[in-house]
């Protein structure tokens, strides 16, 4: 199975070249860009993968790239590739919230592995969030009274309890149950917390 992709920003072709190459030798996808404006020219919201980003390169530099796409709302987790004398600013981006940051010269495998590592990140990030919009979803189908139904119900009250509570009849608050369950597509109370509790 093929991983990916991953995002190889930097200025030197035979670096680039080289690096497509070993990606590509443990079955993760690559695309190269020339330079930082190359790939912001390229960069959309809906990105997969990961970037792997030179910090020293003409013109916008890895770290300034870097700067302007978390202002964008990047959610691709960014690894750069360092020269010795860069740890200081390399640990100032991780703080800033870059993934890792992998010094030259590097062991391959090892950047390899990182490389994965944040590829599976990225993946289980993105589903999450798509259960959350999903989730999102349906509870903005219920009405009002069908939200305070299912409060009771992860409260763990049975259906005449919760009907004393809001003062209406048995059959009112299975249908409110029923319509409730019908619009989050669960078949039981049990499901339908395990569903919420995705969310979090």
């Amino acid at each position: 199975m093929t991983l990916g992709p991953v995002h190889i920003v930097d200025d030197d072709e035979a670096t680039r070249d080289a690096l497509v190459w070993l990606m590509q030798s443990r079955n993760v996808a690559a695309e190269e860009y020339a330079s930082a404006e190359d790939f912001l020219a390229a960069w959309e919201p809906g990105k997969i993968g990961c970037l792997l980003l030179d910090l020293r390169m003409e013109g916008m530099s890895g770290l300034e790239l870097f700067d302007r796409l978390r202002e964008l709302g990047n959610r691709l987790p960014v690894i750069f590739l360092t020269g010795h004398g860069d740890i200081s600013i390399a640990v100032s981006s991780l703080k800033q919230g870059a993934y890792d940051f992998v010094e030259k010269p590097f062991n391959n495998n090892d950047l390899v592995d990182r490389v994965i590592a944040a590829i599976n990140l990225e993946a289980e990030q993105r589903s999450r969030e798509d259960v959350r919009s999903t989730l999102a979803a349906r509870l903005a189908k219920l009405s009002a009274r069908e939200r305070e139904v299912m409060d009771f119900i992860l409260a763990g009250k049975l259906n005449k309890q919760i009907a004393e509570e809001l003062g209406v009849s048995m059959r009112t608050v299975e249908v409110h149950r029923a319509n409730l369950f019908s619009k989050m597509e669960v078949r039981s109370a049990v499901e339908l917390a395990q569903i919420l509790s995705l969310s979090n």
